[in-house]
């Protein structure tokens, strides 16, 4: 063909020629480029087919993604809430064993401190109620007291007769009526005093004194009875002055007797006997010592230069009453001792009390601090160990139960290591 065209071309003009060569350069040139826009637009329509499958397939998989992400997310949120309500029932049940076992513990305590405050309030209320008893009783007991020795005179007066001729006689009566004193005045045989107790001096000697009065602080007193009735009946009854004055001078006579007698016994010298300072030496009728007294004034000063005093039933019932009313401050005394020794025994159990319960709010404090860090790690933070472990599964790894919603509410994203 080319040879043919050269040919056709060497018969024409010059000119000629080379317009008939660019044409022919222009039509091969457009040839090519038409075949080669084809071949461009062929290959543009694969690359656009491939790349919409491309895009396809991509939106396809980023459904799938969020689809799995969204299974994800819900899958974790239960398991963050079932985890949290264990954990808050663990926790509830945990608190509320802590707290009944604090509340018998704290009845356990407090349960004596509550004895002990009713206990020490009854004593209180007992003494006040007693002691305002006993003050409102004072002025009826001091009129019984005058009563009883007008009774006592007239008694003792109606007896005179019948007891002046027998001695012995005259010493059980006087016996019996210092007794009845004793009685009267509130104290008790055997407790605040004593009869008839056998006592031996640093001879061996046998004494029995007829009434040991005891005080506090370890103090006797001795009560002797002495009646001499005789010469009293004589100076009451006669009617002739000389008779009477040699009667009385007769009954002077029988109590400084009875004097010495109590001074030869020498009671402070008894074994047993604890600080006896001066001996009772009791008449039972007031008027034979008043009247002694009245005819012999010396009487007196001599009894106490011998630590002996001379009581009738008026002296010695006051007395008795005073040494009753002794005893009962005495009690009262040892009452409110004992309630001050049992209020600082309470302060200091209270005292141990309270460090104990303070004690026991700090472990409580560091109980609750444990707890938080111990959740912190659990489910809380970065990298806690629910986000780390929520990612097993989805990495192949086969379980049989969930972890608690409750605990896995607030765990961070898992696979996030901590730092």
């Amino acid at each position: 063909m080319l040879e043919a065209f050269t040919q056709r071309a060497a018969g024409l003009p010059e000119p000629a020629f080379w317009l008939t060569a660019v044409a022919l350069f222009i039509l091969v040139c457009l040839v090519f480029i038409v075949w080669r826009a084809r071949c461009w637009k062929r290959k543009w329509r694969e690359l656009a087919f491939i790349q919409a499958q491309h895009e396809e397939r991509l939106a396809l998989e980023r459904r799938h993604e969020e689809e799995k992400n969204d299974l994800l997310a819900k899958a974790q949120e239960r398991l963050e809430h079932r985890f949290r309500m264990l954990a808050q029932e663990i926790f509830d049940e945990k608190s509320r064993a802590l707290s009944e076992q604090n509340r018998e513990k704290l009845e356990d305590l407090l349960k004596p401190f509550r004895d002990q405050v009713r206990s020490f309030k009854d004593r209180i209320d007992t003494i006040f109620v007693e002691d305002t008893r006993e003050r409102t009783s004072l002025k009826q007991e001091i009129l019984q007291l005058r009563d009883l020795n007008q009774q006592l005179n007239i008694d003792a007066k109606n007896l005179t007769e019948a007891i002046t001729g027998n001695r012995k006689f005259q010493g059980t009566w006087g016996e019996v009526v210092l007794e009845r004193l004793l009685e009267q005045s509130g104290l008790r045989r055997g407790h605040e005093y004593e009869t008839q107790v056998g006592l031996r001096d640093q001879e061996n000697k046998l004494f029995k004194p007829d009434i040991i009065l005891h005080l506090p602080e370890n103090k006797d007193i001795v009560i002797d009875s002495k009646v001499s009735l005789t010469h009293w009946a004589r100076f009451v009854s006669s009617a002739d002055e000389e008779d009477r004055q040699q009667a009385m001078k007769a009954h002077i006579q029988s109590l400084r007797r009875h004097l010495a007698e109590l001074q030869a016994k020498d009671y402070s010298a008894l074994q047993g006997l604890k600080s006896v300072d001066f001996v009772l030496m009791f008449v039972p009728i007031d008027a034979a010592f008043v009247t002694a007294m009245h005819y012999d004034e010396k009487i007196i000063p001599d009894m106490y230069s011998h630590k002996i005093i001379i009581v009738t039933p008026t002296t010695l019932l006051a007395t008795l009453k005073t040494v009753e009313h002794i005893w009962r401050l005495e009690k009262q005394n040892q009452n409110a001792v004992e309630i001050a020794v049992r209020a600082g025994q309470f302060y200091d159990k209270l005292c141990g009390f309270l460090e104990d319960m303070e004690k026991l709010g700090r472990q409580l404090d560091t109980c609750r601090d444990r707890y938080e860090t111990a959740m912190n790690k659990i489910s809380r933070g970065r990298g806690n160990l629910i986000s780390q472990a929520g990612s097993f599964p989805d990495l192949g790894v086969r379980v049989k139960r969930r972890f608690p919603d409750s605990l896995t509410k607030d765990a961070a994203e898992p696979g996030v290591m901590p730092e």
